[in-house]
């Protein structure tokens, strides 16, 4: 691409991972591939919780009207489909740059399908990948909450304060104090975890 003093737009790419640890190679052939230079790749090294990433933040501040962004996929991008959808209408409809999402076709905005622009055909994938997210979300919520309504009825208590202890706990630890059971099968028979169950035999002096 050639400079921006020569008025064409520039071209970024934006890698995440979550730790130091891991590999980023992953992420960054693909970008290179698609004629990025390498100094102009952005790095954050961050949990993708939100868009508070020092890298992102210059990355932002660098780009201009008609720049085009590439990210491997959109979960590098982030993971929270409401900011994502919040971050991505600041960068396509105020700064006026295009994003490339290179695991999604749907999500670039330059191109053109079926008569319909990239950037409103983005839009539209991105509200319905926000929708299953949060039906997943919910759904992970309800599990838990029968989760912890079956875990209640079997005498486990949450929040502070220690569960309260099941009616056969006592000739349960007996057998247990006596070598006749594991402390896997005491759990399984108190329907307990056996950590808790090893707890309880410490704790109370059968």
């Amino acid at each position: 691409m050639i400079d921006k003093k020569g008025g064409k737009e520039m071209e970024y790419g934006y890698i995440r991972v979550s730790t130091r640890e891991q590999n980023i190679a992953r992420q960054v052939s693909p970008i290179l591939q698609e004629g990025v230079k390498k100094e102009r790749l952005y790095i954050d090294r961050v949990s993708g919780k939100n868009f508070e990433r020092k890298k992102y933040k210059e990355l932002l501040e660098k780009m201009e009207h008609n720049d085009v962004l590439f990210v491997k996929s959109i979960d590098r991008l982030g993971r929270n489909y409401e900011e994502i959808i919040e971050q991505w209408n600041l960068l396509t409809k105020v700064k006026n740059i295009d994003i490339v999402i290179l695991d999604c076709p749907l999500l670039d905005t330059r191109a053109k399908i079926n008569g319909l622009t990239g950037k409103f055909v983005s839009d539209m994938v991105l509200q319905i990948l926000s929708y299953v997210a949060q039906i997943e979300r919910d759904n992970t919520r309800q599990r838990q909450m029968e989760g912890i309504k079956e875990a209640q009825k079997r005498g486990v208590r949450f929040g502070r304060g220690e569960p309260k202890l099941p009616e056969r706990f006592e000739d349960v630890a007996v057998l247990r104090r006596k070598g006749s059971i594991s402390l896997r099968q005491g759990a399984k028979m108190l329907e307990v975890d056996t950590r808790t169950f090893a707890r309880w035999i410490k704790k109370y002096k059968v």
